[in-house]
């Protein structure tokens, strides 16, 4: 919590624009709780003391934010000085009381659901009762990343949960043994992971791309299959694969070699993976016995698309709209751009000018707001990590890594175009971002033939892309 107070503690970030002189910051609950709850210790929203999974008084922890629990602290908060509160929601979809998962429509989750929905109503309602409203505040809700069920299909088929409670015979994600699964393909390499269903692989040393023993491993993971425990069915572990080249494009890599993996694997949303004995016995799958069955992290439509609410001064009443393609990248500028702010860093997405109403938006944008828009979302496409671009080139990538032959010669073919198509889009990503940008914040319309130009850079840049995923070479 940080706020303006009296007696602040001297300013610590002197080169910060504006500073911080005056400004007070607490953390954690045992400090938190007396600022925003001076009466005792911080109800929840039907009154009751919140407190631990073991009673005790205090931060419900990580699973324990329910809105019950966490939209009381935000109320605080919003009524005891601090205007900018950001919250946490545990998810819904696993039981509050085991912390197994649930399947979509049954009782447990629907009745979690219908609490959830009760509290952000009683939110809402006390928050107005201090007039804070959706007239005078900015309310956003988003999720982090979408979750993809590992289960059996719901019974009976009919069900929805409301007037037809459903059940599953099966629930839960398949945990995979990666290094039992090599050994018996012959790979006996040592590596480590980052267990997740899109593990990145570390393999020890840190050979370099076209090492043999890189290119042996890459193409194996690439044939991997496994049983899959929720459905019954032997199926593709391998979605996709990325290696240095490719994470560089979807913007997940960083500039330090010992954080830099030897390769990353997209797996199959139903399987969550990680390293094991060499040796499986009859099988490297098994189910565990806490009933996670919610995935999350690797390249699938249900993970990779979520939704954003917005509401507010400014905000456009859009309804639902299935149109509008954001990322979350896009969410601070849009957010700084309706409440008149800006920052003294270029920030990565850009501003979703189809959700401001005209008058919200900078007068350097109301210059040709069709052209401006187009190229705002053609610079989404080629700078999201699932935009056409990221998706493109990473299926190029997976065909890369997978191929063999004389000399890799497929690899070191694609792994050149993925270099160049790369140093293009960051250029053009950057012409695209200083533009968007400057009629955002600083006041630079952008002039139609400039917009247009940018616009059709992008869109040839995103057509080389497709061309490439599709198997066919570029030519420069």
């Amino acid at each position: 919590m940080c706020a303006a107070a009296s007696g602040g503690v001297p300013d610590v970030l002197p080169a910060e624009p504006g500073g911080y002189q005056g400004y007070r910051a607490l953390y954690g609950s045992k400090f938190v709780a007396p600022a925003i709850s001076p009466g005792g210790p911080v109800r929840n929203l039907n009154g009751q003391v919140i407190t631990d999974s073991n009673g005790n008084v205090g931060f419900p922890g990580y699973n324990g934010m329910t809105g019950t629990n966490a939209l009381a602290y935000t109320l605080d908060m919003q009524t005891h000085g601090v205007p900018v509160t950001f919250t946490y929601l545990t998810d819904l979809h696993d039981s509050a009381v085991t912390g197994a998962g649930l399947g979509s429509g049954t009782p447990t989750y629907e009745r979690q659901l219908r609490a959830e929905n009760a509290a952000f109503g009683t939110f809402f309602r006390d928050l107005a009762a201090h007039g804070i409203t959706k007239a005078n505040t900015l309310f956003v809700i988003t999720a982090d990343e979408g979750d993809h069920f590992v289960g059996s299909a719901p019974s009976p088929a009919n069900c929805n949960g409301v007037t037809i409670a459903c059940s599953y015979s099966k629930v839960g994600e398949v945990d995979g043994n990666l290094t039992g699964m090599l050994a018996a393909k012959g790979i006996t390499t040592p590596f480590d992971v980052q267990a997740d269903s899109a593990p990145s692989f570390y393999i020890h040393g840190q050979p370099g791309a076209t090492a043999p023993r890189v290119r042996a491993m890459e193409r194996a993971v690439a044939r991997l299959s496994a049983h899959d425990l929720s459905t019954g069915r032997t199926v593709p572990l391998t979605g996709y694969l990325a290696d240095p080249v490719e994470l560089r494009l979807l913007h997940m890599i960083t500039s330090d070699p010992k954080r830099t993996p030897s390769f990353t694997l997209f797996g199959n949303p139903d399987f969550f993976l990680s390293t094991g004995p060499a040796n499986c016995g009859a099988s490297c799958v098994s189910e565990p016995s806490g009933g996670d069955a919610w995935n999350h992290g690797t390249v699938s439509p249900e993970i990779n698309t979520t939704w954003l609410g917005l509401v507010g001064p400014g905000v456009r009443h859009l309804g639902v709209d299935n149109t509008t393609w954001s990322d979350h990248t896009d969410i601070q500028p849009t957010m700084m751009a309706l409440l008149g702010l800006r920052d003294d860093y270029a920030p990565d997405g850009r501003v979703l000018t189809e959700a401001l109403s005209p008058q919200a938006l900078a007068p350097a944008m109301r210059t040709d707001t069709a052209e401006l828009l187009k190229l705002g979302q053609v610079y989404t496409q080629i700078e999201a990590a699932v935009g056409a671009f990221g998706l493109d080139t990473l299926q190029a990538s997976t065909r890369a890594l997978a191929s063999s032959g004389p000399g890799d010669a497929t690899y070191a073919s694609v792994e050149s175009q993925l270099q160049k198509l790369g140093a293009t889009r960051d250029a053009l990503a950057a012409k695209m971002r200083s533009a968007l940008l400057g009629a955002a914040f600083y006041g630079r319309p952008v002039a139609e033939p400039e917009a247009r130009s940018l616009i059709a850079q992008g869109e040839r840049l995103l057509g080389e892309a497709a061309v490439l995923a599709a198997g066919a070479p570029l030519h420069h």
